[in-house]
């Protein structure tokens, strides 16, 4: 068996970061309700219950954050790709290194510039 190109490799990452970017778009839709403001009706709902509400609500939009972080880092190497860019250091210009890439294609800086 022979070792991957560098553009079977890159095809790869491109493949995992798409499949990435629509599990990431899938989980934004399932958290939408999960979201949303929690109502003040104090009526409907004991004190206890509306602080879990709000836990529930903020812990949420934070996971939504974080996706939204990663889609940005998603759409940044695809982008990297398009232009010729894609695993070069985006500070000293050098080759990340497939092992390095392998572990997460989103990463824009070799080992030495991420320090």
């Amino acid at each position: 068996m022979t070792d991957p190109t560098e553009a079977q490799l890159i095809a790869r990452y491109r493949a995992r970061l798409l499949d990435e970017e629509v599990a990431l778009a899938t989980a934004s839709a399932e958290t939408r309700e999960a979201r949303r403001p929690v109502e003040l009706d104090q009526q409907s709902i004991g004190r206890l219950s509306r602080q879990d509400a709000l836990q529930q609500q903020a812990m949420a939009t934070a996971q939504q954050m974080r996706r939204a972080n990663r889609g940005r880092a998603i759409a940044a190497a695809l982008l990297r790709m398009d232009e010729g860019e894609f695993g070069y250091c985006a500070q000293c210009g050098e080759f990340i290194g497939f092992g390095r890439l392998d572990l997460d294609p989103c990463l824009a800086t070799c080992r030495d510039c991420a320090c």
